[in-house]
């Protein structure tokens, strides 16, 4: 037998695969590490989440945690309410984000006008997004401390004396300093991403509208917003997540004290702070829920603000 009959043999004894054998086989190599990468990363820990939360897991032993069924959930809706308080300011931020979207699609759109010094401009205000979260809360917090910059600004105007305590964690109108330094830190992102969507509205609508007389105000409701509307329903869906899961701005400035304690911070000290890991998982699912649903809100209002409109297609 020759070295030639034994490689004819080893050909032929290869296994043939169907063009479509091979098709999922493809798929599926590809798809093993993203599905096992979901799995561990995701999938996992929001069921062992929902388990925590089940039980009486003080966040270091295991082997002392019981199933403790809904206690956790009935708690936090009778024994624990004042847990769910600070959910309340939320909507600080929540007003806070629409005023962010608000500014960032007037920058937007005056920037895309092409004016003289607008990349300059588009880079200051995208500058606070850059920055460190630590860096930008201690700017903020020196700007508005007691004997901060903005009282000195403010005492040029009414008079030596003039303070206001801005970060006063007992005042509920601190929350409203906290909001505008979380709009300040933000501001950029948003409006880079307007910007980015109004570059892709073709410029020949805007002539033929001109033509027909409209004038800027009407060329924005009829073809700058309807173009950009999937993106701002978009951005409106990650401020109201956002609004939920604020931390890092409260935390850094005012510590999280007082009347300035969000629902994410309450969380994290009942967790850790407090070794309730059972009650704090709960509060977890329950921001979870709540967050799915203003999800599915903002989808819907997205999807009724896209229907056809009836006797459009007429005459």
């Amino acid at each position: 037998m020759t070295a030639g009959d034994i490689g004819i043999r080893g050909r032929q004894r290869r296994p043939s695969y169907s063009p479509e054998a091979q098709r999922r086989l493809v798929i599926v190599t590809f798809l093993f590490v993203p599905l096992v990468s979901l799995i561990l990363l995701n999938i996992y820990p929001v069921l062992q989440l929902i388990w925590i939360s089940l039980s009486d897991f003080n966040g270091i032993n295991w082997m002392r945690a019981r199933f403790i069924g809904v206690r956790n959930y009935s708690d936090l809706l009778t024994r624990d309410s004042t847990l769910m308080l600070p959910i309340v300011n939320s909507l600080y931020y929540l007003f806070g984000s629409l005023v962010q979207i608000v500014l960032a699609t007037w920058f937007a759109v005056i920037l895309d006008m092409k004016l003289p010094g607008s990349r300059i401009f588009r880079t200051i205000l995208f500058l606070p997004f850059v920055l460190n979260t630590v860096a930008a809360a201690l700017v903020f917090r020196h700007f508005l401390q007691l004997d901060g910059t903005l009282n000195e600004l403010l005492q040029n105007v009414f008079g030596v004396g003039f303070k206001i305590p801005w970060l006063d964690a007992k005042q509920n109108y601190t929350n409203f300093s906290l909001a505008a330094a979380s709009v300040w830190r933000y501001l950029g992102f948003n409006l880079v991403v307007t910007f980015g969507a109004l570059q892709a509205i073709p410029q020949d609508q805007y002539d033929a509208a001109r033509l027909e007389g409209a004038n800027d105000w009407q060329s924005f409701w009829r073809i700058t917003f309807p173009s950009i509307r999937n993106v701002l329903f978009l951005q409106l869906a990650l401020s109201v997540v956002g609004s939920l899961e604020v931390f890092e701005i409260p935390q850094l400035i005012t510590n999280g004290a007082g009347k300035t304690s969000t629902f994410a911070i309450q969380m994290v000290q009942t967790g850790f702070q407090f070794h309730r890991a059972g009650t704090a998982a709960a509060m977890a699912v329950f921001m979870l829920l709540i967050v799915l649903v203003l999800y599915l809100v903002t989808q819907a209002l997205q999807r009724y603000f896209d229907r056809p409109i009836a006797g459009a297609s007429d005459g």
